[in-house]
This record gives C-alpha cells, sequence and structure tokens, in this order.
C-alpha cells in the first residue's frame, strides 16, 4: 500500500503553526517572521512535503517560470532559422548565460523556457506567452543592435532585463560590460609587450558590443602614437576569425599583434598565424576577449580580457526576480569591468 503525500496540514503540526501560516511560507508571501519562516522550512524537510506546482501558482498568479529569450532582428526566414539556433549554441558564450541564470533560479525554484527571436512571428509568439501568464517574465540576449523586441516588450509593459545595453533607449532594465574598456586593456597588453604593428579582428559591427570593443582599442593606440589600425570584421564565429585573420596577414604582412574580439575569433586568428608559417606569440601575440572555455583549450592558450558572464546573467535575472515581486519598480542599470587575464598567447 502507497504512503500517502505529506500535506500542509501534516507541515502545520510538525511545525507547530497554523495550516495557513504554512501556506504563506509556501507561496512566498513575504509578511511572515523570519524565524517561523525557518521553523516552517525544517517541517517541510522533515515532512517531505512538496508544493503542488499548480495550485501554488493559483494563489500567487506566478507561472514560477521566466522565458530566456535568445533575440535576432529582421526577418530570419524558415530555411534560416535552425542556422540561427546552431550559430547560438556553438558560442560558448551562450553555455555561460545559461549557467549564470539557472545557478540563480534553481535555488528559488523557478525555471528558465528557452525562446528563439529571430523574426517578426516569432518575436509575437514571445509577446503572447508572456502575456498569457505562462512565464513571469523575460530575460533577454539579443544579438543585433537592431533588435525590435526590447521595445515591444517596454510597449506591452512586461517584466524584462535585458543582457546588454539597448542601442535605442527603452525603459527596461539591463546588465552589461564596459566594452570599451575591454578594448583599452587589450591594447595596453599589446604595448606593453613591445608589439610595433598590431591589428584586429573586431565583431559584427551592427554589434554595438564591437563598436565599443573597437573603439577602446583604437582610442587607446591613437593615444600612443598609432594612428591607423588596421581592421578586418568577423562574425564572432572560429572560421570567421580565421579568414579575418589571414586577410590581415596578406594585407599587413609585418603584423606583429592581433586582438580579436572574441575567444572563437582568437582561436581563429592562432590558426591563420600558424598557417602563415608564423609563432604565437614569438612572431604575431594574440589577444582574445571574453574568457570562455576555448581560452584554456586553445595551443596556446590565450590571453583575454575576462567578461564576468555568470556573474553578469545571474545579476540579469536577480534584477528580473526584483521587477515580477514588484521590489523593482524602475528601471535600472548594471555594468561590470572587465579584466584582463595573461597566458600564453600574448
Amino acid at each position: 500500500m502507497s504512503r500517502q503525500a505529506p500535506t500542509l496540514e501534516d507541515v502545520a503540526r510538525e511545525a507547530g503553526v497554523s495550516r495557513a501560516t504554512v501556506s504563506r511560507v509556501v507561496n512566498g508571501i513575504r509578511n511572515v517572521d523570519p524565524e517561523i519562516q525557518e521553523v516552517v522550512r525544517r517541517a517541510i524537510e522533515r515532512t517531505g512535503y512538496a508544493p503542488n506546482r499548480a495550485a501554488r501558482s493559483l494563489v500567487t498568479r506566478r507561472a514560477e517560470t521566466v522565458a530566456l529569450v535568445v533575440s535576432g532582428a529582421g526577418d530570419i526566414t524558415e530555411a534560416g532559422q535552425d542556422t540561427f539556433a546552431t550559430r547560438v549554441f556553438a558560442d560558448p558564450f551562450f553555455g555561460r548565460v545559461v549557467g549564470g541564470i539557472v545557478g540563480f533560479l534553481r535555488p528559488r525554484s523557478m525555471h528558465p523556457v528557452l525562446m528563439f527571436s529571430e523574426s517578426a512571428e516569432a518575436r509575437e509568439e514571445v509577446l503572447t506567452y508572456l502575456r498569457q501568464g505562462r512565464a513571469d517574465g523575460a530575460l533577454v540576449v539579443s544579438t543585433h543592435s537592431d533588435d525590435p523586441l526590447p521595445a515591444l516588450l517596454a510597449d506591452a509593459r512586461l517584466p524584462a532585463v535585458l543582457f546588454a545595453r539597448p542601442s535605442r533607449p527603452v525603459p527596461l532594465s539591463y546588465v552589461d560590460l564596459a566594452h570599451r574598456d575591454g578594448g583599452r586593456l587589450a591594447a595596453e597588453h599589446l604595448l606593453a609587450r613591445g608589439c610595433r604593428r598590431p591589428a584586429t579582428v573586431c565583431g559584427p559591427l551592427d554589434v554595438a558590443a564591437s563598436q565599443e570593443r573597437l573603439a577602446g582599442f583604437r582610442d587607446t593606440l591613437a593615444r600612443h602614437g598609432h594612428p591607423h589600425v588596421p581592421v578586418a570584421e568577423g562574425e564572432f564565429t572560429l572560421d570567421s576569425g580565421l579568414a579575418a585573420m589571414s586577410g590581415l596577414l596578406t594585407r599587413q604582412p609585418g603584423l606583429d599583434g592581433v586582438f580579436a574580439a572574441n575567444d572563437l575569433m582568437a582561436q581563429g586568428a592562432c590558426q591563420a598565424v600558424q598557417q602563415h608559417g608564423l609563432r604565437v606569440p614569438e612572431d604575431v601575440a594574440v589577444v582574445g576577449f571574453d574568457d570562455s572555455s576555448v581560452a584554456v583549450t586553445c595551443h596556446p592558450r590565450l590571453t583575454t580580457i575576462r567578461q564576468p558572464v555568470e556573474e553578469m546573467a545571474a545579476e540579469m535575472a536577480r534584477l528580473l526576480d526584483e521587477h515580477i515581486h514588484g521590489v523593482r519598480t524602475e528601471a535600472t542599470s548594471v555594468v561590470f569591468d572587465p579584466e584582463l587575464v595573461v597566458r600564453e598567447s600574448a
């Protein structure tokens, strides 16, 4: 004969409090004395009580899920949707974002639902999903500066937090990195190594972060007497980094240092240098950006600019939690500082 699942009444008897008090603790209602909350939580552990999520949602009017939206721009055709998703999953940056978000949400019994918003139809699906209350809010990672989704979310007054400052002002909270400072750190390190003919493989120039990293690199070099910096644009992929670096080495045969705007492109740059019969870092020093897993699997290991992606993603989830619960009513921004991590490539 199966044992009956513990009930709220069982927890109340174990804790020595009323059923109503247990219900308030389980449903996250904040007017319960902290000491009583702790007594109830211990009673829940001892009894093995598991809240009925459907019933709890009826009380709290919350889904206890958030939409993690990876958003593009324009209208990608059906044929291009698989390519969009494949590129997202191939980039270790996204895995770090997920790790930071899950690390914050899991202890709070909240869960992310992955959604893609790469077309007008997909954006409407996201808005409908949120309007119907199937998720309590959205965490948005945009891949292009002209992404219309942030403005749509703001106009609909839906709780949302962005990873990266939007290109056009919208009243939504966001987390970001001081990307221009990251470009400055890369330039200063290459100059300190004695590089005299530095260049850069920048990211897509329709992405604000790419523009900022490039500007920081160029401005710092200009302050040190380098008025012209050769630039090749990549797509944040290994292959694009390889192709861009190969072009730079062909056009600039005396090149002795390069800043690549993410680690995947830096790995491609290292491969291009080696394919041209040169050595990293003896002939060409290479600096990446992100400090992703690629940085330590690349040969040689990458000197890079660390972006604390996991911490940034956790902060994004924390801000959304505050908006959902009404703790924060106004939009805010949190900007993190980059850090130089020196390894063998430069």
